[in-house]
């Protein structure tokens, strides 16, 4: 075995299930470093509103793709995929076990079963595409969708902008449907995979709601203030539609950030409802309950398992 990943949905627990596992694997005589899959933990300054793993924790195991890019700059699930595939030949080559930590599916995903030849994304498109959202809507995006794309059409939520737009995007740059990109790929060997999953959503909604308030009390709105100070970034950019970060900046916009708790927590629990929906996609995955009263013990004891 390769490498170790460990997923579930935003405030599951990661964090405290992989340095718990780091520990028990170290005390067994097997180092661990720990590579980072998540989209918005590669930015650097967005601290308090990515729950941030702090200094103690990435001091207590070595942490990778955390703070390597500025805010400004893009990431993609292709640049992941090969910086994760040389982390776990490098973590490797000295001795340790490489452990994926993080909730975006798309990149592990993407590291699981490899990667289609899709054309770059281009921000104008995307803006004017944005544009046409607000002015008619984003059915309206969803209607030109099957028109183009009937086939991904299908196959999308009409309430699901990212893929919609990102669909739409794909077929205005190249002039061919995001599906004819979509090709059949050889069959890969899964890696053990941990995921945490509440057997009761409402535990989950309680901690995301906790876990922003306390992310607005330790200081997210001035966090982004702070960037948006910078001048060179925008709401269109990916670091500022992170969850969590588009709210905040649209509020400030407004000026009004009276709406923003609730505006924050319903994108959270949507972004925890869609990265549950991934990871049942995920056949090898292994179930740990992360609401239950010894979900960090088992979580251990999983690790131990597949590790041996």
């Amino acid at each position: 075995m390769n490498y170790l990943c460990l997923a579930g949905p935003t405030a599951s627990g990661k964090t405290a299930a992989s340095l718990a596992i780091a520990q028990a694997l170290a005390e067994r005589g097997r180092p661990v470093e720990i590579v980072s899959v998540d989209s918005a933990l590669v930015y650097r300054g967005m601290d308090i509103g990515t729950a941030k793993p702090g200094a103690a924790e990435r001091a207590a195991v070595p942490h990778h793709l955390i703070d390597i890019i500025e805010p400004s700059e893009a990431y993609s699930a292709a640049r992941f995929v090969g910086d994760a595939e040389r982390l776990i030949a490098e973590i490797g080559a000295r001795g340790a076990l490489p452990l994926l930590v993080g909730g975006t599916m798309l990149y592990f995903k993407a590291l699981f079963e490899g990667l289609d030849a899709m054309p770059a994304a281009d921000r104008a498109v995307r803006a004017a595409l944005e544009a046409q959202c607000e002015r008619d809507g984003l059915h309206a995006l969803y209607r030109e969708l099957q028109r183009v794309d009937p086939v991904t059409a299908k196959r999308l939520q009409p309430g699901d902008q990212q893929r919609i737009q990102r669909a739409l995007e794909v077929y205005r740059v190249s002039g061919q449907p995001i599906s004819s990109f979509h090709t059949e790929k050889p069959a890969r060997e899964l890696p053990p995979l941990i995921s945490l999953e509440p057997a009761d959503r409402a535990w989950l909604h309680q901690r995301i709601e906790a876990r922003f308030h306390q992310m607005l009390e330790d200081g997210l709105v001035d966090e982004v203030r702070r960037l948006e100070a910078r001048g060179d970034l925008d709401a269109d950019m990916p670091s500022m539609r992170c969850v969590g970060y588009r709210q905040t900046w649209e509020a400030l916009v407004e000026d009004d950030l009276s709406e923003l708790p609730e505006r924050g927590i319903a994108a959270t629990r949507q972004l925890a409802k869609r990265q549950i929906t991934w990871l049942r996609g995920m056949p090898q995955r292994q179930v740990i309950a992360c609401d239950a009263p010894d979900a960090l013990a088992r979580a251990v004891e999983c690790a131990l398992r597949l590790v041996a």
